[in-house]
C-alpha cells in the first residue's frame, strides 16, 4: 500500500486547521515535515485535495470527499492500536456538550466513564449548539450532547431526554409571586439571555413567534451562571433550562414566573456523524447516558448531587 496512516492523519489534520502551521502544533511536528507527508500524498496519486489561497488550504471536491474516510478508518486503526497494546479502556472519547449540559450533566457523565474505565480518555468541549454542530461534521468531535436543534445534512439525530425552559426573575421583582403572568404582562420585561447560537437562545425566540411584541433583550451572555447573578442582581428577566435553576430555586436565590402563553419545551439531544466509526467507548458513554435519565421525564428530575 502507498498510503501511511501519518500521511493520512496529516491530510485530516489540515483539514480540520485550514493551516498547515496549525496542524504542525496539533501533530507535535515541524511545519516542513507536516508539509512534506502533505505533499508526498499528492504527488504519489498526482491529484491536489487542497486549493491554496496565499497561506491559507482549502479542501477542494476530491479532500472533501476524502474526510470521512480518512476519520473512519484512523479511528479503527486506534481501536485495533489499543487492543495490540494491551489497553483496557476505550482509548480516546471526544465529546462536545452544550453549556446548560456541559455545566450540569455532562461532566458528571465524563466522570462516572471515567471511574468505570479509568484507562480511557475522554476531551470535553463545551459551546454552544452552532458550534458543536459544526465540530461533527468536521469530524472534530465523536459524539455531541446538543440542547438546541438540528438540521445538518451528515449528522444523524436522536432524541435524550425533555427539558423545559422557565422564565425566573430575583425574589424582589415586581412580578415576583404574581401567580400565572400573560404575554401582556411581560410586555415591558427586559430580558438577560443567552447569546445567538445557542439552543436556549432559540426556544425562548421560537416561543414568542407568535407573541403580540418581540422581547426586549437588554442584554446577551454566553454563560448561564453569568445570566443568573445578572438576574438575581436585579437587572432583568431571565429563561433558561429548569436544570440549570434546579438549584437556586431551592435556595430561593430566584424564583420561577408563570407564563402558560409561552411554549418552552424542548429535547436534549445525541447527534454525531452518519459516516463515523462507532466506536465501543462511543457505544459505552451513550448507554451511561440513557442509564442516568432512564427514570426521568424531564432533564430537571435527573438524579444528580445538589449543591447547597
Amino acid at each position: 500500500m502507498k498510503i501511511t496512516l501519518r500521511q493520512l492523519q496529516v491530510f485530516l489534520e489540515v483539514a480540520r486547521a485550514d493551516s498547515v502551521s496549525r496542524a504542525a502544533v496539533r501533530l507535535s511536528m515541524s511545519q516542513s515535515a507536516v508539509s512534506s507527508a502533505l505533499g508526498e500524498l499528492e504527488r504519489q496519486f498526482d491529484t491536489l485535495l487542497f486549493d491554496r489561497v496565499g497561506r491559507v488550504l482549502r479542501l477542494n471536491t476530491m479532500g472533501e470527499q476524502l474526510v470521512p474516510q480518512v476519520a473512519d478508518l484512523l479511528d479503527r486503526s486506534q481501536a485495533i492500536e489499543d487492543v495490540l497494546a494491551g489497553r483496557q479502556g476505550y482509548g480516546r472519547l471526544r465529546i462536545g456538550a452544550t453549556l446548560t449540559i456541559g455545566n450540569y450533566l455532562a461532566t458528571l457523565l465524563v466522570a462516572r466513564f471515567l471511574q468505570n474505565h479509568p484507562d480511557s480518555r475522554v476531551d470535553l468541549k463545551v459551546h454552544n449548539t452552532a458550534s458543536i454542530i459544526e465540530r461533527l461534521a468536521a469530524f472534530e468531535l465523536d459524539l455531541g450532547l446538543i440542547e438546541g436543534t438540528c438540521s445538518h445534512p451528515d449528522l444523524e439525530v436522536e432524541t435524550w431526554v425533555a427539558d423545559e425552559l422557565a422564565v425566573f426573575c430575583a425574589p424582589t421583582h415586581p412580578l415576583a409571586g404574581r401567580g400565572d403572568l400573560s404575554l401582556d404582562d411581560l410586555r415591558d420585561v427586559e430580558w438577560i439571555v443567552r447569546e445567538a447560537g445557542s439552543g436556549t437562545r432559540a426556544t425562548f425566540e421560537q416561543a414568542f413567534r407568535r407573541a403580540p411584541h418581540s422581547p426586549r433583550v437588554r442584554l446577551s451572555l454566553e454563560h448561564t451562571e453569568a445570566i443568573k447573578r445578572a438576574v438575581e442582581f436585579g437587572l432583568g428577566v431571565g429563561c433558561l433550562s429548569r436544570l440549570a435553576l434546579r438549584d437556586a430555586f431551592r435556595r430561593g436565590s430566584l424564583v420561577p414566573l408563570a407564563v402558560p402563553d409561552l411554549d418552552l419545551m424542548r429535547s436534549f439531544q445525541f447527534v454525531w456523524h452518519r459516516q463515523k466509526y462507532q466506536s465501543a467507548g462511543m457505544r459505552e458513554f451513550l448507554a451511561l447516558c440513557r442509564a442516568m435519565t432512564a427514570n426521568a421525564g424531564r432533564s430537571d428530575a435527573i438524579d444528580i448531587p445538589f449543591v447547597p
